[in-house]
């Protein structure tokens, strides 16, 4: 199984990962060439070899030139991308990875997605970085990604809206469920566009595995250090096993049954444990002793959100008890793809079983919002989406066989 670690132990930025790409044999004519084909104006790539720290590493850098640049909303980078002649595969995980950012932005900044603007040149370095790291991926053919503890550096970085705590808030959402670290360099290690990128396509974090290695490459960043190399590494080759379908990890659960709390108390609950980062919170009829009816509360969280998770239950209910114990849950590969509607973009989500679709569904919200602005029934927005990710997916069977 073609394979590719990131070993992030100088932080990640789209910059270096496209760098360390080329490095590893994708060729910078190709990658203007692909590049080419976004409806994008006003910059010029360039990679060149350099060091960090004694150590040899290829620079990738967007030049971005000083004509005006529009402000792009999300909407119109993903139209964007749809409009481009790339291979399907490019554009689907571009528009992934660019979804994932704006919820991440949204987040940090408690805006609606559709709010999430993109700013003049950040907004081109980000497309250039995404699709071509996504390009990149195409190129080296890899089937299965791996991630290394990030270090994500630590202190205070200027921002346009003043100084923030590293990683920055878009930074820190994004890398959910990733294992991160600091060490003693007072810098912002990890960008959101890195974050993005990365959190994207890794299904494993965690040390190298057993692992037949077939080249190295290196992306430089912008700072350097005297004693230690900025520098990001990527090792590409083989694991064996195909790609795994079904992904396997374990969670924590905790549990009260409840008999003496208001329906608005565990209400408010739900709302407050999925936006502290809760996997699911669910309540379930019971009868206790006494033959009182009661609710059984089943919170579903990551190890590291455990006591979190606690002090949040005995806050905010009557509980006075918990129950915890581990539990392996099976997941499916999942994408968001974003399908063109009469009613405008919608995202699916779609689950995979050995690289068939199994299960798709319409993004509740973005069907909600299409429905409401077209004033047309809900059903109708769900059956084109659903219609127009099966034609999608017919167009790409199509063209991979012909």
């Amino acid at each position: 199984m073609r394979t590719l670690y990131f070993d992030c132990f100088s932080g990640a930025s789209g910059d270096m990962i496209n760098g360390a790409l080329i490095d590893l044999g994708v060729r910078l004519s190709r990658l203007q060439e692909e590049l080419s084909k976004l409806p994008l104006s006003g910059y010029q790539v360039r990679a060149v070899e350099t060091r960090r720290a004694g150590l040899r590493a290829i620079k990738f850098d967007v030049d971005v030139d000083q004509s005006p640049q529009p402000a792009r909303r999300l909407s119109d980078i993903l139209a964007a991308i749809e409009s481009a002649p790339l291979a399907d595969a490019v554009k689907r995980l571009s528009q992934q990875m660019f979804i994932r950012l704006g919820e991440a932005e949204a987040k940090a900044h408690g805006v609606s997605l559709e709010d999430v603007h993109f700013h003049e040149v950040g907004a081109v370095d980000a497309i250039v970085d995404i699709v071509g790291a996504c390009i990149g991926f195409k190129e080296l053919g890899i089937e299965r990604f791996i991630c290394s503890p990030i270090n994500v550096g630590r202190g205070m970085v200027n921002c346009s809206h003043g100084q923030m705590p590293v990683p920055v808030v878009a930074t820190a959402e994004l890398l959910k469920g990733a294992i991160i670290y600091n060490s003693d360099i007072e810098a912002e290690l990890v960008t959101p566009t890195g974050a993005t990128i990365i959190s994207t396509v890794t299904q494993t974090h965690g040390s190298l595995p057993p692992f037949k290695l077939e080249k190295v490459g290196y992306g430089a960043g912008t700072k350097q250090w005297p004693d230690r190399p900025n520098l990001l590494r990527l090792m590409l080759g083989e694991t064996p096993g195909p790609a795994a379908s079904v992904h396997t990890d374990k969670v924590t659960v905790i549990e009260a049954n409840i008999d003496d709390s208001s329906p608005e108390l565990l209400g408010y609950l739900m709302e407050q444990g999925l936006k502290a980062g809760a996997l699911d919170v669910f309540y379930t009829p019971i009868q206790m002793k006494k033959n009182r009816p009661a609710t059984k509360l089943t919170v579903i969280c990551r190890d590291a959100e455990r006591e979190r998770m606690a002090e949040l239950i005995f806050r905010e209910t009557t509980t006075i008890g918990l129950r915890f114990y581990e539990a392996e849950r099976r997941l499916l590969d999942r994408q968001w793809v974003q399908v063109a509607t009469p009613f405008g973009l919608i995202r699916v989500k779609v689950a995979y079983l050995n690289e068939s679709v199994v299960n798709l569904a319409p993004e509740y919200d973005d069907c909600k919002a299409a429905a409401e602005q077209h004033q047309v029934p809900l059903r109708q927005v769900i059956e084109h989406a659903i219609g127009a990710f099966n034609a999608q997916l017919q167009r790409s069977t199509h063209n991979s066989v012909t």
